[in-house]
C-alpha cells in the first residue's frame, strides 16, 4: 500500500505538536502545583496567626467559651480547615487533632499527613503556647486540606489534555492542507511529467519557479530525459540508416532474381547470379556482425582477453596484411613511433585496418599514409594512434560527425556498395572499449583520424625496442617503419624514396625488404 506524503507530513506534525502540547502543559502543570501549595501554605499560616491571637487571650473559663465560638465560626462547613486545642485541663480544649500516616514534613513546621479517616491529605502546622491567667500551657493544631488544591489540579490537567487533543487535531487538519498546498510545485512536475510522449519528448520540465528542495530533482530528471531523448534519436536514426543498408542489397537481390526467373538461363548465367547474390548476402551479414558488435558496445562491454603487446609490431601486421590494398592504390604506409599497451589484439587490428583503408579510399595515387603510435602529452596511461593522409580539407562541423553510425560526407553515398558508414563508428567502439577516445583533424592538406587506448598499467617510461626490430621483418614493400621518434607531428614525410622531411623524425627511414 502507497502512503500519501501529506497524510504522513499531516500526522508528524500533529505528532510533534503533541508532545510539545504535552512538554508545555506538564511544565504548567508543575507551576501550578507549586504555585497552590505555596497559597495554601500562606493561607494556613494566616489563619494559624488569627488562631494564635484568639486562644491566646482565652485566660479564664468565661473568655474561654468566647474562644470556642469564635473557632467554631472559623471553620468551614466542608471540613478543609481544621481548628485543635489540647491541653491537661479539659476545661481548655477545642475539636479534635488531625491524626494520621506521615507523608512529607516541610520548612518552617508544616507537615503533611494522610488522614486515618480517609480524605485527601491535610496540611498542618502545630503550636504550643504559654499559660496565661489560669488557662495552662495548650497546643494548637491548625489543619488545611489539599482538596482544593487536588480538584483544581485535576481540571486543569483534563482541562489541558483535552485542549491539547483539539491543538493536535487541528494541526493534523491544518497541517495536512499546507502540505498539499506547499507540495503543489511536486504535483505540477507530476503533470507535466505525464505528459512527455514520444511525439512531444522534447518537453522538459519547468524549473523556474521550483523551491530550492525540488530544483535539483527537476534538472536531473530533465537531464534524464535529453539523454533518453539524445538516445531515443540515435536510434531513430540507426533504423532509418539499416533499412536503408540493407534495402539496397535486399532491393538487389530481388530485383537479378526476378530478372533470372523470367526465362530460362543457361548453367553459367545462373552461376554468375549466384556469384552477385552470394556477395549482396555477404555484404548484409558483415552489416550485420557490425550492427551487433555496435550493440555490445553500446551495453558498456569492455574489452577482454588484454595482452600487453607492442603497438609498432600488432601495426605492422595490420599493414602487412592491407599491402594488396595499399599496392592497388599506389601508396605507401609508414609507421612512426612504438608503445607497449594492454589490448584485445584482434580489436585493436581492425579498428587501424578500419582508419587506414580509410585513409586508402581518400588518397591520391603516390601519397603516403603515416600511422604515429605516441604516448599521450596530457596522460601518460594512454596510448595514441593516429592515421594521417593527405586529402582535400574538411569542414568542421563535417569533422564532428565522422565518428557516427552511416555517416558519410558525400551525400550521394557514391560508394555505398563497398562501405556501409560503420568503420569509423566501430573504431570508436574499441577506443571506448578500450577506455579511450577518438578524433579527427584537418589541416593544410592533411587529414588525420586516431583513437587512443589505456597502457593498463602505472606511468613510466615506455620502451618498445623489440616491438621496433620486429617491424623489419613483417614490413613489405609499401611499408616503411621508422625507429626514431614518436610521430606527433601533424605533416607526415612527403618523399617516396623515404626521406624525412622537416616536420617528420629526424632520424631517417628504411625500407624494409
Amino acid at each position: 500500500m502507497k502512503h500519501s506524503i501529506s497524510r504522513r507530513l499531516a500526522a508528524m506534525f500533529a505528532v510533534v505538536a503533541l508532545s510539545v502540547f504535552a512538554l508545555v502543559g506538564a511544565a504548567l502543570y508543575l507551576v501550578l502545583r507549586v504555585q497552590l501549595e505555596r497559597h495554601l501554605r500562606e493561607s494556613l499560616d494566616d489563619r494559624a496567626q488569627i488562631a494564635h491571637i484568639i486562644v491566646y487571650h482565652g485566660g479564664t473559663p468565661e473568655k474561654w467559651q468566647m474562644v470556642r465560638e469564635k473557632l467554631s465560626d472559623m471553620t468551614p462547613r466542608d471540613g478543609t480547615t481544621n481548628y485543635a486545642v489540647t491541653s491537661d485541663d479539659p476545661r481548655y480544649t477545642f475539636g479534635t487533632p488531625v491524626s494520621g500516616m506521615f507523608v512529607k514534613r516541610l520548612s518552617n513546621g508544616y507537615v503533611r499527613l494522610s488522614p486515618d479517616s480517609g480524605g485527601d491529605d491535610m496540611l498542618t502546622t502545630r503550636e504550643i503556647l504559654p499559660p496565661y491567667g489560669s488557662r495552662p500551657a495548650v497546643a494548637l493544631q491548625v489543619s488545611a486540606s489539599y482538596s482544593p488544591n487536588e480538584q483544581t489540579l485535576r481540571a486543569f490537567g483534563l482541562s489541558l489534555a483535552a485542549l491539547s487533543g483539539l491543538g493536535a487535531l487541528g494541526v493534523l487538519l491544518l497541517s495536512y492542507s499546507v502540505t498539499r498546498l506547499g507540495l503543489s510545485p511536486l504535483t505540477r512536475l507530476t503533470r507535466e511529467a505525464s505528459e512527455i510522449r514520444p511525439d512531444n519528448r522534447s518537453q522538459r520540465l519547468v524549473t523556474r519557479s521550483l523551491p530550492v528542495e525540488l530544483d535539483d530533482l527537476a534538472h536531473s530528471f530533465n537531464g534524464a530525459l535529453a539523454r533518453l531523448d539524445s538516445a531515443y534519436e540515435r536510434l531513430e536514426s540507426f533504423n532509418a540508416d539499416v533499412a536503408h543498408e540493407l534495402r539496397t542489397p535486399v532491393t538487389i537481390l530481388i530485383g537479378q532474381t526476378e530478372v533470372a526467373l523470367t526465362r530460362e538461363r543457361p548453367v553459367e548465367e545462373l552461376r554468375v547470379l549466384l556469384q552477385s547474390n552470394l556477395e549482396e548476402l555477404g555484404r548484409m551479414r558483415t552489416i550485420i556482425n557490425d550492427m551487433l558488435f555496435l550493440s555490445r558496445a553500446d551495453q558498456g562491454e569492455r574489452a577482454t582477453g588484454l595482452t600487453a603487446v607492442s603497438l609498432a609490431s600488432e601495426a605492422a601486421h595490420t599493414l602487412e596484411f592491407l599491402e594488396i590494398p595499399l599496392e592497388e592504390a599506389q601508396v605507401t604506409a609508414r609507421l612512426h613511433g612504438s608503445a607497449f599497451a594492454h589490448v584485445n589484439k584482434a580489436l585493436f587490428g581492425r579498428a587501424l585496418a578500419n582508419l587506414v583503408m580509410n585513409a586508402i579510399e581518400h588518397c591520391a595515387p603516390d601519397a603516403n599514409i603515416d600511422v604515429r603510435i605516441s604516448p599521450r602529452d596530457d596522460d601518460a596511461r594512454q596510448v595514441r594512434i593516429e592515421v594521417v593522409n593527405p586529402g582535400d580539407h574538411i569542414p568542421p562541423d563535417v569533422l564532428r560527425h565522422l565518428f557516427d553510425r552511416f555517416y558519410r560526407a558525400e551525400a550521394s553515398r557514391t560508394n555505398s556498395r563497398e562501405n556501409h558508414g560503420l568503420g569509423l563508428a566501430i573504431v570508436k567502439a574499441i577506443a571506448e572499449m578500450h577506455g579511450g577516445t577518438v578524433w579527427a583533424r584537418s589541416v593544410d592538406g592533411f587529414n588525420a583520424f586516431g583513437f587512443s587506448v589505456s597502457t593498463g598499467r602505472e606511468p613510466g617510461p615506455l620502451v618498445d625496442a623489440a616491438g621496433i626490430a620486429g617491424i623489419a621483418g613483417i614490413a613489405g614493400t609499401n611499408v616503411i617503419a621508422h625507429s626514431g621518434g614518436d610521430g606527433r607531428d601533424f605533416a607526415p614525410c612527403n618523399a617516396a624514396d623515404g626521406a624525412a622531411s622537416p616536420a617528420s623524425p629526424s632520424s631517417p627511414s628504411r625500407q624494409t625488404p
